[in-house]
C-alpha cells in the first residue's frame, strides 16, 4: 500500500467517515421513512408486509438503531448484525429475483440482491475491524 493512502487511512476522521458511509443506506432510508411515514406504510403494504404500520415502525427502529450503534462505535457487532439480518430479509421478501419472471424486473432485483450481499460483507468487515480495534486497545 502506498504511504499516502496509508496516511489517509490512519487519519482520525477515516473510521468515523467509513462508519457514516457504510450505514448511510440505512439511516438515510429511515429518515425518508420518518419524513414520509404514509409512504413508508404504503411501501410495506406494497410488499405484503402487514400490519404495514408496525413493519414501518420496526424498519425505522432497526435502521436507526443499528446505524447508531455502528456510528458511535459501541456494540458494533450488534448494530451490524441487526442491519445484516434486516438486509438479508429484504432480499428474501422484496428482491426475490428467483421468483420474478418478467424482465427487466428480474434483472433489477438480481442486481439489487447482489448489492445487498456486498453491504452485508461490509457490515461483517466493519464488525471485524471494530473487534480488532477493541482487542488491540486493551
Amino acid at each position: 500500500m502506498s504511504q499516502s493512502i496509508e496516511r489517509l487511512l490512519r487519519l482520525p476522521a477515516a473510521a468515523p467517515v467509513a462508519r457514516l458511509a457504510i450505514t448511510f443506506p440505512f439511516w438515510g432510508s429511515a429518515l425518508i421513512k420518518l419524513i414520509d411515514f404514509a409512504g413508508a406504510r404504503a411501501e410495506m403494504a406494497h410488499f405484503g408486509l402487514e400490519p404495514a404500520l408496525w413493519f414501518a415502525v420496526a424498519t425505522i427502529l432497526v435502521q436507526l438503531g443499528g446505524s447508531f450503534l455502528i456510528i458511535v462505535d459501541r456494540l458494533v457487532w450488534l448494530g451490524a448484525g441487526a442491519l445484516g439480518v434486516f438486509t438479508a430479509l429484504t432480499v428474501i421478501l422484496v428482491h426475490h429475483f428467483w421468483s420474478i419472471t418478467e424482465e427487466p424486473a428480474r434483472t433489477i432485483a438480481f442486481h439489487t440482491a447482489m448489492e445487498h450481499v456486498g453491504i452485508i460483507g461490509g457490515l461483517i468487515a466493519i464488525s471485524i475491524l471494530a473487534a480488532r480495534a477493541k482487542s488491540s486497545a486493551g
